[in-house]
């Protein structure tokens, strides 16, 4: 059990909640995350939006009993972490782009932080787009070299895929194969970090199986983040 250390409402239904302790975790890993005993049955995964010297935090939108409990956390009260679990995404070279879609941009802050302390990258963009309301902006700007926000449109529709080499997205998944089908022949590399609904996190279940060019994979041991090649293959 740990204690919590904050958990902020910042619109929208979206909550950032800070867990002290010394926590382990890789960019585009998750913990499976409980705060109460028999209901709702299965614990729930949540990425990992953040890791400093106080603790763990995790950005969440209420969407259903887990959640509510979550948002209805007060410092000092205590949850349950199991983690971190799953293959992140990797280290790489040269210029990279993060693209978040609403929630999707919940693991990128902190693969923001990891990449730009990366020896070898030249330049760090990250695009993220909202429906309604644009938020951490100024958080990512921190990292980042750009921070591109699209507020109602279609945040695919401004990347152009030739000027990166690799680019890591979370998020609906129409727009990570969309991202995945522009840069089809091309040298940019995409990555792309799936959401599935799991019921134990350690591959053991089966209920996050998906589809991929070499057969069924389970998004919480092989992924959640994945070659997009390999997902969107059709």
């Amino acid at each position: 059990m740990a204690k919590i250390i904050s958990n902020k409402y910042l619109g929208q239904d979206i909550h950032v909640m800070k867990i002290e302790g010394n926590f382990k975790g890789e960019m585009g890993q998750f913990y499976m995350v409980r705060s109460w005993d028999n209901y709702p049955v299965l614990s729930r995964p949540l990425s990992i939006h953040d890791i400093d010297d106080e603790g763990i935090s995790f950005l969440y939108r209420v969407v259903g009993d887990g959640t509510k409990n979550f948002s209805k956390l007060e410092v000092n009260d205590e949850i349950k972490l199991e983690g971190p679990y799953g293959n992140g995404f990797p280290k790489v070279e040269g210029k990279v782009l993060l693209v978040g879609g609403g929630m999707g941009v919940a693991p990128l802050y902190l693969t923001a932080k990891r990449v730009s302390k990366l020896e070898d990258v030249e330049k760090l963009d990250v695009f993220m787009g909202f429906r309604e309301k644009e938020m951490l902006k100024g958080e990512y700007e921190k990292y980042a070299d750009n921070v591109h926000i699209n507020v109602g449109g279609i945040i695919t529709d401004d990347v152009d895929v030739d000027k990166y080499d690799y680019i890591f997205t979370c998020g609906p998944e129409i727009m990570m194969e969309k991202l995945v089908k522009m840069a089809k022949g091309k040298d940019t590399k995409v990555y792309v970090s799936i959401e599935k609904r799991m019921a134990c996190g350690i591959g053991a279940c089966l209920v996050c199986t998906c589809k991929t060019k070499d057969g069924n994979k389970k998004t919480c041991k092989d992924g959640p983040v994945f070659l997009g090649e390999d997902v969107f293959y059709e």
